[in-house]
C-alpha cells in the first residue's frame, strides 16, 4: 500500500472499476459531478426562523422550491426547511434527464390496471409535465443547459424490439404522443454500440443540468422574498387547531399549512407517509472528457438514453463537456464511498462502449429514489391535513416540479390544482420496514432474470 508519502499519481480508470483492478490509482470524488458547476453545495443557512408563516414546505428539492415559488408568486409568505444542504438530496444527484413521465408502465398494463379513461388522462397529463418545466425555465430564465435532445432507449432484445415498437403506437393512439422506431441496421445513427437490437426515439424528451436548475429555482425563491432554511431539520408537526406547529432544531414557525415534499428522504415524520415510501438507491459516474471523435463515434446526437432491463442503465453527455454520464442501482453489498459501490456502473457501461476502458472516472456518487408500493407518484393531504406530493419512482425532475407547483395550487385552492392522481388510491407497503431491507434482494433477482432473459 502506498505511504502518505506516496499518493496515487494516476486517476482510476473504467477498466481497473470494472475489473476491481484499483491498487495504485487514485479514487474518483465521491461527490456529484454537477456540484462542480455551483459554490454553496454544502453551505450552511444563517436565517432565522419565522415566528409564522402562510405555508412551511419540509424538502428543498425540485418539488419543495417549485411549490414555494408557485406561493410566492400568488402573494403567499413559503417558508423552506431542509435537514441538511439546500437540494442535498436527488434534485442536484440525478441524471438530469427529463421525461413526460410516462416510463414506468407499458400502455397496455397502465390500462389494465386503471381503466383506459384514467390510463389516458394519466398519459395526458404526463406529456404536460414535460412542457410545464420547459415553460417555467423559459419563464423564470433559468440558465441551466435546458435542451429537447430527444430519448432512445435500446433494446436488450429481439423481442424488446418488437414490444416497445407496439407499445409506441399504443401511447401515440392513447395520448398523441410522438415518436419512431430504430430499427439494428441503423442503430448506429444513434449509438456507437453493436449490443443493442435497436430500439425507440422520443424526440420531445429533454436534459438540463439539475444542479444549475436547482440554483435558479433557489435564487427565483429569495429574490421573491421567500425562505430556504437548510441545516434545519424538522423534528415535529403538531396540529393546532386549523393551524400547525412546526418545531425544528432551530426554533418553532406556525403554518396555516404544511406541504411535505421528501420524495427518497421520507421518514417518520409523518407516519402516514414514511409507511408508503420505500427508499431505492440510485448511483452514477462521471468520466473525464473525451476525445471528440470517440464522444461523437458514441454519441452523434447526444440524447438522453437508457435500455430495457427490468434493473436498467441510463446515460448521457454532460452539458458543455464530452464527458459520459452513466447511471443505474447502487452497489448495496459494497460500502458507501467505495470504488467496489460503482464497480457494477463500469461493466455495465464498458459493455455497451468498450473503448472507454482507459477513460478515467472523475467523479462516483449515489442518492434516493421514492418508490410507492403501485409505483406511481401521489399527490393529496393527510387525515390531519398535511399536503404532500412525492414518490416519482425515479423519473422526478418533470414530476417534482410538475407536482411542486400542483400541490402550492391544491393550497391556495385553485382549481388549476387538479390532477389526474387526485383520486388515486396511496397503499402502504406491506411491513414496510422489511420492505426497505428487502430492495437489494429483489434486485438482485431482477439482473438475474434479465441475463437469463425470464
Amino acid at each position: 500500500m502506498p505511504t502518505t508519502d506516496e499518493q496515487p499519481s494516476t486517476q482510476l480508470t473504467a477498466g481497473q472499476l470494472a475489473t476491481g483492478n484499483v491498487y495504485g490509482a487514485r479514487s474518483p470524488a465521491f461527490r456529484p459531478y454537477w456540484w462542480e458547476a455551483i459554490s454553496d453545495a454544502e453551505s450552511a443557512c444563517e436565517e432565522s426562523i419565522p415566528r409564522r408563516c402562510d405555508v412551511a414546505i419540509i424538502g428543498s428539492g425540485f418539488t419543495g422550491l417549485s411549490a414555494a415559488l408557485t406561493l410566492l408568486r400568488n402573494g403567499r409568505q413559503a417558508v423552506v426547511f431542509e435537514r441538511g444542504p439546500a437540494g442535498f438530496g436527488a434534485s442536484t444527484r440525478n441524471g438530469g434527464q427529463i421525461g413526460s413521465g410516462n416510463q414506468k408502465f407499458r400502455v397496455k398494463k397502465l390500462i389494465a390496471l386503471r381503466g383506459r379513461k384514467k390510463a389516458e388522462a394519466m398519459l395526458r397529463e404526463g406529456t404536460r409535465m414535460l412542457d410545464h418545466i420547459a415553460a417555467l425555465i423559459t419563464e423564470e430564465k433559468i440558465d441551466c443547459h435546458f435542451r429537447r435532445c430527444g430519448r432512445f432507449r435500446a433494446a436488450v432484445r429481439p423481442e424488446h424490439y418488437e414490444a416497445m415498437a407496439q407499445d409506441m403506437r399504443d401511447l401515440k393512439d392513447i395520448a398523441g404522443v410522438e415518436s419512431s422506431m430504430v430499427p439494428r441496421a441503423d442503430q448506429h445513427s444513434e449509438l456507437g454500440t453493436d449490443c443493442f437490437f435497436g430500439g425507440s426515439l422520443l424526440p420531445n424528451d429533454a436534459s438540463l443540468h439539475p444542479a444549475l436548475y436547482h440554483a435558479g429555482l433557489m435564487q427565483r425563491i429569495k429574490s421573491s422574498g421567500g425562505k430556504v432554511l437548510d441545516h434545519t431539520p424538522v423534528q415535529n408537526i403538531i396540529p393546532v387547531g386549523s393551524e400547525f406547529r412546526v418545531v425544528t432544531n432551530r426554533g418553532v414557525t406556525i403554518g396555516k399549512d404544511v406541504i411535505i415534499a421528501t420524495n427518497g428522504y421520507t421518514d417518520g415524520l409523518v407516519p402516514e407517509l414514511g409507511r408508503r415510501i420505500v427508499p431505492v438507491g440510485s448511483a452514477l459516474i462521471a468520466t473525464a472528457e473525451l476525445p471528440e471523435a470517440l464522444f461523437n463515434k458514441l454519441l452523434p446526437r447526444n440524447r438522453v438514453y437508457g435500455n430495457t432491463n427490468r434493473v436498467f442503465y441510463y446515460f448521457r453527455g454532460a452539458p458543455d463537456e464530452r464527458r459520459i454520464i452513466w447511471g443505474g442501482r447502487i452497489g448495496r453489498l459494497a460500502p458507501q464511498k467505495s470504488a467496489a459501490a460503482f464497480r457494477h456502473l463500469a461493466r455495465d457501461m464498458l459493455h455497451v462502449f468498450p473503448d472507454l476502458g482507459n477513460v478515467a472516472i472523475t467523479h462516483a456518487w449515489d442518492g434516493q429514489i421514492g418508490y410507492t408500493y403501485d409505483e406511481v407518484p401521489h399527490i393529496g393531504c393527510t387525515t390531519s391535513g398535511i399536503h404532500y406530493a412525492l414518490g416519482y419512482c425515479g423519473t422526478g425532475v418533470s414530476r417534482a416540479t410538475y407536482f411542486g407547483t400542483k400541490i402550492a395550487l391544491k393550497v391556495l385552492d385553485k382549481p388549476d390544482g387538479r390532477t389526474s392522481f387526485d383520486d388515486l388510491a396511496f397503499p402502504a407497503f406491506p411491513a414496510q420496514p422489511v420492505a426497505k431491507l428487502a430492495v437489494p434482494f429483489f434486485e438482485t433477482w431482477y439482473r438475474i432474470r434479465d441475463a437469463a432473459n425470464f
